[in-house]
């Protein structure tokens, strides 16, 4: 797993979110958090992007 889909998966469990709200906040659909977390499939750029500045946004938010 990519490093910073291990730190969306601790941001997740840290927060208590289920998959589908971070579904909601990411602007993706549930499954495709399910894939990303279980390994079946990697974020494409776009994506990868996005997850990055939402993890960013959220530590410094803190």
């Amino acid at each position: 797993m990519d490093e910073f889909l291990k730190q969306l998966e601790h941001y997740r469990l840290e927060n208590k979110i289920t998959q589908e709200a971070l579904a909601k906040e990411l602007d993706v659909a549930f499954s495709t958090i399910s894939r990303w977390l279980n390994g079946k499939v990697k974020p494409n750029k776009i994506q990868a992007y996005h997850i990055e500045k939402f993890l960013k946004r959220s530590q410094e938010a803190k």
